[in-house]
């Protein structure tokens, strides 16, 4: 699907109930979990993996529905939090990774990523944020009317499934300082290639928890209750200042929690700060961990 050049692994595969979840498992020592977000994948992580797999063992699964996993119809997968966070605990059992792991998260990674933690935090032994939430929405922040369009209504959902307007708007706007050639565009789309291939990218969307009684709430509101459990850890916190979801609203949630964080920010940078801001952070991400040995 993508050309080896581009993503030069050697991927494997956990079954989880009926579906077959995709991961990289590259390298050796103590673990470093990355969890990417919608409508992205593990290839986001590309560059970080080959970066850090000659002193660390990196794992990055694909979501199911995302990558290289499965895409499986509702009747077969259910396209909620609480299934992530699971799937993420039954792959990281699987590969018998109980300590001292470093947590790299994105997007829907972080809420995904951080419940995880919530449920171990003994587990946790750094964090590295991107761009993300492990919190309700900030009372600063209204919710983006593209996003309320796809999660609310039919027009929304046939735009992601019928057009893959999401991952073809997001392989555009979501690199500022940096935009995407055409080959890397293609690369975040490429998963992502007919309807049936589009559901995750939707099923996302439509389970963002905005207030209570919405699946998931429940799961957001305890990890932000509990994310205190953290604050002695080593926290890197990289953001791209342009992103037009999580804007610097979310940023200072995390900096009201963690105020001893090391913060990097980017005011010219987007969504997709790992991709757009690669020369500056990859050696960022790189020292925070040799800086902060397990």
């Amino acid at each position: 699907m993508v050309s080896k050049e581009l993503y030069p692994f050697q991927g494997k595969y956990h079954t989880i109930g009926k579906n077959k979840l995709h991961y990289l498992d590259e390298g050796s020592g103590d673990p470093v979990v990355m969890v990417h977000g919608n409508p992205s994948w593990s290839f986001y992580y590309r560059n970080l993996v080959l970066r850090l797999r000659d002193r660390y063992r990196l794992v990055v699964p694909d979501h199911i529905g995302c990558g290289y996993s499965d895409k499986p119809g509702d009747e077969d997968y259910a396209y909620t939090l609480k299934q992530r966070v699971d799937d993420l605990e039954n792959l990281l059992e699987h590969l018998g990774i109980r300590e001292n792991i470093t947590l790299v998260v994105h997007d829907w990674g972080g809420m995904i990523g951080m419940a995880f933690a919530s449920r171990y935090p003994e587990r946790i032994a750094r964090l590295v944020v991107m761009n993300t939430a492990a919190f309700t929405m900030p009372k600063t922040k209204s919710f983006p009317p593209a996003l309320w369009l796809i999660r609310n209504t039919w027009l929304g959902a046939l735009l992601v499934r019928g057009c893959n307007a999401f991952s073809l708007a997001a392989s555009y706007v979501c690199c500022k300082r940096n935009p995407m050639n055409r080959t890397l565009r293609h690369a975040y789309r490429a998963p992502y290639d007919n309807w049936k291939n589009r559901i995750a990218t939707l099923r996302f969307v439509q389970d963002i928890p905005l207030k209570e009684g919405d699946a998931g709430y429940e799961i957001v509101a305890g990890c932000e209750a509990g994310l205190s459990r953290f604050s002695k850890l080593p926290i890197f916190l990289a953001w791209g200042e342009l992103d037009f979801v999580f804007s610097t609203h979310f940023l200072d949630v995390w900096m009201q929690h963690f105020p001893n964080a090391q913060v990097m920010r980017f005011p010219d940078g987007g969504h997709y700060i790992l991709e757009d801001a690669a020369d500056e952070l990859l050696p960022a991400i790189d020292a925070f961990l040799e800086s902060h040995q397990i």
